[in-house]
């Protein structure tokens, strides 16, 4: 059987980013990928300088379309854009009997807005309650939990203020700490102690070319998950991927280009 991934996300017309970078993952794990339009944006490796949500209903038809023709295994959400958007798909998720990775795109690599503060409020109190697992960076681990992080036992502080939105688990991701970074997984209905907080070191690249890593691993996760993988599983053979498409970045465009989506896997 062929397994099935979705994506519930912005479009990047440079590809780097959103369903363009999650496709292309799913892609590289060798599952069948479906993408969810959310929003529209213009932009490259060097700006944002246009977006546009898409009406509710049309994020919710598409959804339905997909689930009620080919079901998918895993799906994630990245860029929501509107409260609306966020409020549509978390009533869906309610009844997804598959796991739903939420990938909280607050801000662009460029910092543009990518999701408004009544969004941002939707997504904390109505979406995350129904999420496998939340792949928050530091600056939306800090929004989402209220506080600033500076350190590694700050990134576990906010993982747990942030599951007590009701999501399952979350992976905050530390790339934006000086040092190596790493990424710190809370899961505390883990079958093993051993299990429920786990850390995921990677190497620093000297690279400006980063551009949608965090939707790349995210959509990673989800498509180890769609393959039927254990969550700590699937975020190590996620971590693992990406750090080698940073590593292997083909260097395209004149700003903070894309990794490598041809990346090996492990």
């Amino acid at each position: 059987m062929t397994a099935v991934a979705l994506t519930i996300a912005g479009s990047d017309p440079s590809g780097g980013a959103g369903i363009q970078a999650d496709l292309k993952t799913f892609h590289q794990f060798g599952v069948y990928g479906e993408a969810v339009i959310t929003l529209l944006t213009v932009q490259n490796t060097q700006r944002v300088s246009r977006i546009e949500s898409m009406q509710a209903d049309l994020v919710i038809e598409q959804i339905r379309a997909v689930l009620e023709d080919i079901q998918p295994q895993a799906a994630k959400t990245g860029a929501l854009g509107s409260a609306e958007v966020v409020e549509g798909v978390a009533k869906l998720a309610q009844g997804f009997p598959f796991p739903l990775v939420v990938d909280p795109v607050m801000i662009s690599k460029h910092g543009a807005r990518l999701m408004s503060y009544q969004a941002e409020e939707a997504l904390k109190n109505k979406l995350l309650p129904y999420a496998t697992l939340v792949t928050p960076n530091i600056q939306e681990a800090g929004a989402l939990a209220n506080m600033q992080i500076r350190t590694e036992e700050e990134m576990s502080v906010a993982a747990d203020r942030i599951l007590k939105f009701g999501c399952k688990a979350v992976l905050v991701k530390g790339g934006h700490l000086p040092g190596q970074p790493v990424d710190v997984l809370s899961w505390p209905t883990a079958r093993t102690p051993n299990d429920r907080r786990l850390r995921y070191p990677g190497s620093r690249v000297a690279t400006k070319h980063t551009h949608g890593t965090g939707c790349t691993y995210s959509a990673a996760i989800t498509a180890a998950l769609a393959l039927g993988n254990t969550l700590p599983d699937a975020i190590l053979h996620s971590r693992r991927y990406v750090q080698n498409a940073i590593e292997t970045a083909p260097g395209l465009g004149h700003g903070h280009g894309p990794v490598n989506h041809f990346a090996m896997r492990s």
